[in-house]
């Protein structure tokens, strides 16, 4: 397991949708396992493939303590419920924050690891945090959605989503 490099705006990889992913072995497995050693590594609750500058879709979330890790390989929303506003960062956005509108809460739906089809709810931070890393897959970043972008504030950094 590694540490990757973070891709910062305005890299390319950043804006465009991600490949399916069609192979589950050895190398997604370890795309996996640095995602979030990265992810951990740099404080953040979710991380997706494009922002270590693999164009797959793929995403690792730890956004609550009840689920812990979620790793999500070809993610898709199939519901989305309720409101949310509030802030949002991204590593590969360093130093800035957004106001943005989200679902209160969401089911998702992918595969595991291994193919094995798997399904989430998540209300709140993890709703949001969904959302989030999926819009990286499509090439949409937070400041794409924000009603404000702002400079972020040392303290706060717990609000950075990904």
């Amino acid at each position: 397991m590694s540490i990757r490099l973070i891709v910062k705006h305005p890299d390319d990889v950043l804006r465009e949708r991600a490949q399916e992913v069609t192979k589950f072995n050895a190398n997604l497995h370890k795309l996996l396992d640095d995602m979030a050693d990265t992810m951990y590594d740099a404080d953040g609750v979710g991380l997706a493939a494009p922002q270590v500058g693999i164009s797959k879709r793929v995403i690792v979330v730890d956004a609550d303590e009840e689920h812990g890790l979620i790793e999500l390989v070809n993610p898709e929303v199939v519901s989305k419920e309720g409101e949310q506003f509030g802030p949002e960062g991204c590593l590969s956005i360093p130093g800035l924050q957004g106001d943005v509108r989200r679902a209160l809460k969401v089911k998702v739906r992918g595969q595991d690891r291994h193919g094995k089809p798997v399904e989430f709810e998540g209300a709140e931070l993890l709703a949001r945090a969904f959302l989030h890393e999926i819009d990286h897959l499509n090439g949409v970043l937070f400041i794409d959605l924000a009603d404000s972008i702002y400079e972020r504030k040392p303290s706060e950094q717990e609000a950075e989503q990904d």
